[in-house]
Protein backbone atom coordinates (compact mmCIF):
# COMPACT_ATOMS: atom_id res chain seq x y z
CA UNK A 1 0.00 0.00 0.00
CA UNK A 2 2.86 2.71 0.67
CA UNK A 3 4.69 1.88 -2.75
CA UNK A 4 1.39 2.46 -4.66
CA UNK A 5 0.22 6.03 -2.12
CA UNK A 6 4.36 6.99 -3.06
CA UNK A 7 3.93 6.33 -6.75
CA UNK A 8 0.71 7.94 -6.89
CA UNK A 9 1.98 11.16 -4.96
CA UNK A 10 5.13 10.98 -7.51
CA UNK A 11 2.63 11.22 -10.17
CA UNK A 12 0.50 13.85 -8.73
CA UNK A 13 3.46 15.65 -8.09
CA UNK A 14 4.86 15.41 -11.67
CA UNK A 15 1.44 16.70 -13.16
CA UNK A 16 1.36 19.24 -10.94
CA UNK A 17 5.16 20.46 -11.80
CA UNK A 18 5.12 19.95 -15.78
CA UNK A 19 1.85 19.16 -17.19
CA UNK A 20 -0.49 21.23 -15.12
CA UNK A 21 1.02 24.54 -16.42
CA UNK A 22 0.33 23.68 -20.21
CA UNK A 23 -3.06 23.88 -19.34
CA UNK A 24 -3.83 26.61 -16.86
CA UNK A 25 -3.90 28.94 -19.11
CA UNK A 26 -2.36 33.07 -17.97
CA UNK A 27 -3.79 35.92 -19.58
CA UNK A 28 -0.96 38.60 -19.53
CA UNK A 29 -2.60 42.46 -19.65
CA UNK A 30 0.06 44.73 -20.73
CA UNK A 31 -0.68 48.42 -20.80
CA UNK A 32 1.91 50.57 -22.65
CA UNK A 33 -0.10 53.53 -24.55
CA UNK A 34 1.21 54.39 -28.00
CA UNK A 35 -1.47 56.49 -28.61
CA UNK A 36 -3.84 54.06 -30.52
CA UNK A 37 -6.21 53.73 -28.35
CA UNK A 38 -6.79 49.77 -29.67
CA UNK A 39 -6.63 46.57 -27.71
CA UNK A 40 -4.94 43.52 -29.49
CA UNK A 41 -4.79 40.26 -28.24
CA UNK A 42 -1.52 38.24 -29.31
CA UNK A 43 -1.22 33.87 -29.55
CA UNK A 44 1.93 33.52 -29.89
CA UNK A 45 3.88 29.55 -30.66
CA UNK A 46 0.20 27.29 -30.91
CA UNK A 47 1.89 24.26 -31.85
CA UNK A 48 -1.18 22.43 -32.01
CA UNK A 49 0.27 19.28 -32.06
CA UNK A 50 1.45 20.00 -28.64
CA UNK A 51 -1.24 22.21 -26.98
CA UNK A 52 -3.21 21.21 -24.30
CA UNK A 53 -5.50 24.87 -24.01
CA UNK A 54 -8.72 24.25 -25.99
CA UNK A 55 -10.36 26.60 -28.61
CA UNK A 56 -13.19 26.69 -26.82
CA UNK A 57 -11.38 28.20 -23.54
CA UNK A 58 -9.65 30.50 -26.59
CA UNK A 59 -12.86 31.37 -27.70
CA UNK A 60 -13.92 32.52 -24.33
CA UNK A 61 -11.29 34.41 -23.59
CA UNK A 62 -11.30 36.48 -26.91
CA UNK A 63 -14.86 37.28 -25.68
CA UNK A 64 -13.95 38.68 -22.43
CA UNK A 65 -10.91 40.85 -23.98
CA UNK A 66 -13.48 42.13 -26.23
CA UNK A 67 -9.80 43.22 -28.60
CA UNK A 68 -10.20 45.27 -31.48
CA UNK A 69 -7.50 42.94 -33.43
CA UNK A 70 -6.08 39.46 -32.89
CA UNK A 71 -2.35 38.65 -33.97
CA UNK A 72 -0.38 35.31 -34.34
CA UNK A 73 3.04 35.14 -33.96
CA UNK A 74 3.94 32.51 -35.34
CA UNK A 75 4.60 28.35 -35.34
CA UNK A 76 1.11 26.54 -35.50
CA UNK A 77 2.54 22.91 -36.53
CA UNK A 78 5.36 21.37 -38.48
CA UNK A 79 3.50 18.67 -38.88
CA UNK A 80 0.84 18.38 -42.14
CA UNK A 81 -1.35 15.86 -40.13
CA UNK A 82 -1.53 18.13 -37.86
CA UNK A 83 -2.89 21.15 -40.47
CA UNK A 84 -6.79 20.07 -39.71
CA UNK A 85 -6.37 20.96 -35.81
CA UNK A 86 -4.75 24.40 -37.34
CA UNK A 87 -7.70 24.76 -39.33
CA UNK A 88 -10.16 24.32 -36.63
CA UNK A 89 -7.99 26.05 -34.19
CA UNK A 90 -8.35 29.73 -37.14
CA UNK A 91 -11.73 28.92 -37.73
CA UNK A 92 -12.92 29.69 -33.99
CA UNK A 93 -10.08 32.55 -33.99
CA UNK A 94 -11.70 34.05 -36.85
CA UNK A 95 -14.91 33.42 -36.36
CA UNK A 96 -15.14 36.03 -33.16
CA UNK A 97 -15.48 38.38 -36.03
CA UNK A 98 -12.66 40.44 -35.25
CA UNK A 99 -9.67 41.17 -37.41
CA UNK A 100 -6.44 38.78 -37.54
CA UNK A 101 -3.24 38.75 -38.97
CA UNK A 102 -0.39 36.04 -38.43
CA UNK A 103 3.67 35.83 -39.51
CA UNK A 104 5.10 32.50 -39.74
CA UNK A 105 7.30 30.61 -36.99
CA UNK A 106 10.27 28.80 -37.76
CA UNK A 107 8.73 25.48 -36.99
CA UNK A 108 5.94 26.45 -39.65
CA UNK A 109 9.02 26.35 -42.48
CA UNK A 110 9.44 22.34 -41.43
CA UNK A 111 6.38 21.80 -43.23
CA UNK A 112 6.82 19.83 -46.31
CA UNK A 113 4.32 21.79 -48.19
CA UNK A 114 3.97 25.35 -46.41
CA UNK A 115 1.20 26.60 -49.41
CA UNK A 116 -1.35 24.08 -47.17
CA UNK A 117 -1.01 25.99 -44.33
CA UNK A 118 -1.01 29.33 -46.04
CA UNK A 119 -4.18 28.15 -47.83
CA UNK A 120 -5.93 27.29 -44.27
CA UNK A 121 -4.94 31.09 -43.00
CA UNK A 122 -6.80 32.57 -46.52
CA UNK A 123 -9.94 30.45 -46.42
CA UNK A 124 -10.54 31.36 -43.28
CA UNK A 125 -9.87 35.64 -43.96
CA UNK A 126 -6.52 35.66 -42.38
CA UNK A 127 -3.68 37.60 -43.92
CA UNK A 128 -0.11 36.24 -43.18
CA UNK A 129 2.48 39.02 -43.51
CA UNK A 130 5.68 38.06 -44.88
CA UNK A 131 8.13 41.22 -44.79
CA UNK A 132 4.99 43.44 -46.03
CA UNK A 133 2.87 46.03 -44.12
CA UNK A 134 -0.53 46.86 -43.83
CA UNK A 135 -2.21 50.43 -42.80
CA UNK A 136 -5.53 49.54 -40.98
CA UNK A 137 -7.58 52.06 -38.60
CA UNK A 138 -5.26 54.34 -37.13
CA UNK A 139 -1.53 52.68 -36.92
CA UNK A 140 0.63 50.60 -39.84
CA UNK A 141 1.13 47.60 -39.07
CA UNK A 142 4.12 45.47 -40.26
CA UNK A 143 4.86 41.37 -40.39
CA UNK A 144 8.96 40.30 -40.69
CA UNK A 145 8.64 36.66 -41.17
CA UNK A 146 10.76 34.31 -39.18
CA UNK A 147 14.39 35.65 -38.53
CA UNK A 148 16.00 32.24 -36.99
CA UNK A 149 15.12 30.60 -40.50
CA UNK A 150 16.57 33.43 -41.80
CA UNK A 151 13.25 34.54 -43.76
CA UNK A 152 13.12 38.08 -42.58
CA UNK A 153 13.88 41.23 -44.73
CA UNK A 154 13.63 43.88 -42.51
CA UNK A 155 13.70 47.28 -45.74
CA UNK A 156 10.57 45.05 -47.54
CA UNK A 157 8.29 45.10 -44.56
CA UNK A 158 8.73 48.71 -43.53
CA UNK A 159 8.47 49.80 -47.38
CA UNK A 160 6.60 52.61 -48.10
CA UNK A 161 6.24 53.06 -43.83
CA UNK A 162 5.44 56.97 -42.82
CA UNK A 163 6.21 58.52 -40.02
CA UNK A 164 2.77 59.66 -39.45
CA UNK A 165 0.88 57.03 -38.03
CA UNK A 166 2.08 55.02 -34.96
CA UNK A 167 4.07 51.52 -36.36
CA UNK A 168 2.93 48.27 -34.30
CA UNK A 169 5.64 44.68 -35.35
CA UNK A 170 4.44 41.43 -35.07
CA UNK A 171 6.91 38.62 -35.87
CA UNK A 172 7.92 35.41 -34.53
CA UNK A 173 11.58 35.66 -33.72
CA UNK A 174 12.91 38.35 -31.29
CA UNK A 175 16.44 38.23 -31.93
CA UNK A 176 14.91 40.34 -35.25
CA UNK A 177 15.23 43.31 -33.30
CA UNK A 178 18.59 43.65 -33.44
CA UNK A 179 18.63 43.83 -37.04
CA UNK A 180 16.09 46.91 -37.22
CA UNK A 181 17.53 49.82 -37.97
CA UNK A 182 14.89 51.87 -37.60
CA UNK A 183 12.16 53.35 -35.17
CA UNK A 184 9.05 51.53 -34.29
CA UNK A 185 6.24 51.71 -31.57
CA UNK A 186 5.69 48.11 -30.45
CA UNK A 187 6.81 45.26 -31.51
CA UNK A 188 5.18 41.51 -30.57
CA UNK A 189 6.71 38.22 -31.12
CA UNK A 190 7.02 34.99 -29.15
CA UNK A 191 9.40 31.48 -29.73
CA UNK A 192 11.20 31.34 -26.70
CA UNK A 193 8.17 30.34 -24.60
CA UNK A 194 9.61 32.15 -21.55
CA UNK A 195 12.10 29.15 -21.49
CA UNK A 196 9.19 26.79 -21.56
CA UNK A 197 11.23 24.48 -18.82
CA UNK A 198 12.46 27.21 -16.47
CA UNK A 199 15.78 25.72 -15.13
CA UNK A 200 19.46 27.57 -14.93
CA UNK A 201 21.79 27.83 -18.48
CA UNK A 202 18.24 26.17 -20.05
CA UNK A 203 19.33 28.53 -23.42
CA UNK A 204 23.37 26.90 -22.93
CA UNK A 205 21.57 23.86 -23.72
CA UNK A 206 19.25 24.87 -25.93
CA UNK A 207 20.30 28.45 -27.77
CA UNK A 208 17.52 30.29 -29.08
CA UNK A 209 19.97 33.77 -30.21
CA UNK A 210 21.46 36.67 -28.59
CA UNK A 211 18.70 37.86 -26.78
CA UNK A 212 18.32 34.62 -24.88
CA UNK A 213 22.14 34.74 -24.24
CA UNK A 214 21.45 38.53 -22.47
CA UNK A 215 18.66 36.68 -20.57
CA UNK A 216 15.70 38.86 -22.27
CA UNK A 217 13.13 35.78 -23.10
CA UNK A 218 9.97 37.03 -21.68
CA UNK A 219 7.89 40.13 -20.91
CA UNK A 220 8.37 44.08 -22.35
CA UNK A 221 11.94 45.04 -22.64
CA UNK A 222 13.13 48.48 -24.70
CA UNK A 223 15.88 48.79 -27.05
CA UNK A 224 17.17 51.78 -29.14
CA UNK A 225 14.48 51.58 -31.36
CA UNK A 226 11.00 50.94 -29.60
CA UNK A 227 9.82 48.56 -27.14
CA UNK A 228 9.14 44.86 -27.63
CA UNK A 229 7.31 42.34 -26.20
CA UNK A 230 7.92 38.79 -25.84
CA UNK A 231 5.01 36.07 -25.10
CA UNK A 232 5.68 32.82 -23.33
CA UNK A 233 3.62 31.04 -25.71
CA UNK A 234 -0.18 29.25 -25.60
CA UNK A 235 1.62 25.83 -26.76
CA UNK A 236 4.70 23.77 -26.32
CA UNK A 237 7.59 22.52 -28.54
CA UNK A 238 9.93 19.01 -27.75
CA UNK A 239 9.04 18.00 -24.58
CA UNK A 240 4.90 18.73 -24.05
CA UNK A 241 5.62 20.10 -20.90
CA UNK A 242 6.17 23.12 -18.41
CA UNK A 243 8.16 24.10 -15.70
CA UNK A 244 7.28 27.35 -13.76
CA UNK A 245 6.18 28.80 -16.70
CA UNK A 246 2.01 28.44 -17.75
CA UNK A 247 0.44 29.22 -21.05
CA UNK A 248 0.03 32.65 -22.43
CA UNK A 249 -2.32 34.21 -23.99
CA UNK A 250 -1.35 38.16 -23.82
CA UNK A 251 -3.70 42.13 -24.00
CA UNK A 252 -1.76 44.86 -25.18
CA UNK A 253 -3.71 47.95 -24.73
CA UNK A 254 -1.74 50.58 -26.71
Amino acid sequence: MAIILTAAAAVLLLYLLFILPTQWLKVERISHPIGLNKRILQISDLHVDRLRVSAERIRREIAKAKPDYIVLTGDYTYKERFLPRVAYYLKVIADSGIPVYAVLGNHDYELPRLKRLLDLFKAHGIPVLRNENRRVDGFQLVGIDNASTHHSRILPSFKGISGDLPIVVITHDPNVVLAIRRPYHYLMAGHFHGKQLNVPFFFAFKPKGPLSVKGIYKGLHKDKNGVFYISKGIGQAGVNARFMVRSEITVHDL
